[in-house]
């Protein structure tokens, strides 16, 4: 069957010809409130993400996520491999929220958070109308032939690109191997660290790549997101949308006319100006409805706006709003699904909460010694042989390490004479005895609790199953 008319916009991207070539976006300038306001959200966010790996907490790096040596720091607070199940309730938290956010509010995370869409509207896009012009004069520069204007422009432009593109993939690699380092790296020289160098120019290439040439299409192609929300949107989710019944009324859109009594006329308030698809950084007619290239970035409403001021009519045409807002004047309603969202979003947390609170600064991991049973010694003692593991979480050295057994009655001995210091976010490891009477014991394996105590204070608690001779009672 074929597509009506109406709705062939949607067989295709907005990026891509009828030919299947690359359609470029040139988006106007954007300008309004909104657009004010996206720009303090992105520079507080970049302003984020150029310092916190330079801001340290009891001297641990704010954001670490050194995954080749296992260390992770997450605002300040350091993460092991032991502690990955964390991770994972983290990473399921953020999910859902993603979720709950998009099926409340859109894409609105794309237009106003991601990365991507900051570094490529705030960044990259305001060095390029600064040296090629607004989108009429870029159209015009990209048509012209090379003269020593447009190379002078064009070098300029790739020039600064590559440097910024050069700086934020140094911003990344503090992120993973740890700003003290990477400072150091930078005095050393990078003839000292070459493989270093290679994969920082190559994370360069792929940023420069990306915000050069590929740019919209990574929003619209390369991330599953955009295709998310198809799946998540209801007719309650509140969308940058287009108010189609005022826009298009009776009659349909039409352009302006001085001194025309457009309600009389039954024409909608669209001037058909173009200006709302001009301005899109995807390239998209936000009157055709919800797509999966709308990033929710609010330019086309600030657009529109500004238009529906000039021409003395009311502002909103284009706005945040849901479908049902736009055809029954439905307000927005905390809907059951969203409850449930909320819910799980809770329950998540509290977990997360809990498990962050009993979380200790040290963990102890005691394990029988491979290959070995017990051993009875005189007065009816029976000894058992363990490894211990101990790793400290923290900045500072955990000094005067001794074990107890808190149940059933014996004693513990450890191989190393003297105080057992455990390094600071290091490992001490080491062997020890255990001994315990043999009526104190009620078969063949016994569950032994061992205390961990610094000097007087009790750091950790584990348990080891401790064997002896089997019970013939």
């Amino acid at each position: 069957m074929d597509t009506p008319e109406n709705e062939r916009f949607r067989d295709s991207i907005g990026t891509m010809t009828e030919e299947g070539k690359r359609a470029w976006v040139y988006p106007k300038k954007p300008s309004g409130k909104l657009y004010q306001y996206r720009k303090y959200v992105s520079y507080i966010l970049l302003a984020f993400l150029f310092i916190a790996p330079f801001v340290k907490i009891n001297g641990n790096q704010f954001l670490l996520f050194n995954v080749l040596e296992r260390r992770f720091n997450i605002f300040g607070f350091p993460f092991w491999p032991q502690d990955f199940y964390l991770f994972v309730i983290m990473m399921i938290i953020g999910v859902v929220f993603i979720i709950f956010f998009t099926a409340a509010f859109g894409r609105i995370f794309c237009g106003w958070i991601c990365p991507q869409t900051i570094f490529m509207e705030m960044v990259f896009r305001r060095i390029e109308y600064w040296i090629d012009g607004d989108r009429g004069a870029q159209i015009r520069l990209d048509k012209a032939p090379w003269n020593a204007e447009k190379i002078r422009k064009r070098v300029l432009k790739w020039f600064i690109f590559f440097v910024i593109s050069f700086a934020i993939a140094n911003i990344f690699l503090a992120y993973f191997i740890g700003s003290d380092r990477l400072i150091q790296y930078v005095f050393e020289g990078p003839l000292e660290h070459v493989s270093t160098l290679i994969s920082l120019l190559i994370f360069t290439g792929v940023f420069y790549f990306v915000f050069a040439w590929f740019r919209e299409q990574v929003c619209i192609i390369a991330c599953p997101y955009g295709r998310l929300q198809g799946v998540l949107l209801d007719t309650k989710s509140i969308v940058v949308a287009y108010d189609h019944k005022r826009g298009e009324k009776e009659v349909g859109r039409a352009k302006f006319k001085k001194n025309e009594d457009r309600e009389a006329s039954g024409k909608g308030d669209c001037i058909d100006c173009f200006q709302c698809v001009n301005v899109c950084p995807t390239g998209i007619d936000i009157r055709n409805g919800t797509q999966l290239e709308c990033i929710n970035c609010t330019a086309c409403i600030d657009e529109c706006d500004s238009i529906m001021e000039a021409v003395n009519l009311p502002k909103g045409l284009i706005r945040y709003a849901s479908e049902e807002n736009i055809e029954k004047k439905a307000p927005f309603k905390f809907t059951p699904r969203l409850k449930g969202y909320t819910a799980v979003l809770v329950i998540l947390i509290g977990v997360l909460s809990g498990l962050l609170f009993l979380r200790s600064d040290v963990e102890a991991n005691i394990l029988r010694l491979p290959g070995q049973l017990y051993e009875h010694k005189d007065g009816n003692i029976i000894s058992n042989v363990f490894t211990y593991k101990l790793l400290n979480k923290t900045t500072k050295d955990i000094e005067d390490i001794h074990f107890k057994l808190k149940s059933p009655k014996g004693t513990i001995q450890t191989v190393k004479h003297g105080a057992i210091v455990v390094p600071a976010q290091d490992l001490a490891q080491g062997t020890l005895f255990i001994e315990i009477n043999n009526s104190a014991l009620s078969g063949d394996k016994n569950r032994a609790v061992i205390e961990v105590y610094s000097g007087e204070n009790l750091i950790e608690t584990t348990s080891v199953t401790f064997l002896g001779p089997r019970s013939f009672k």
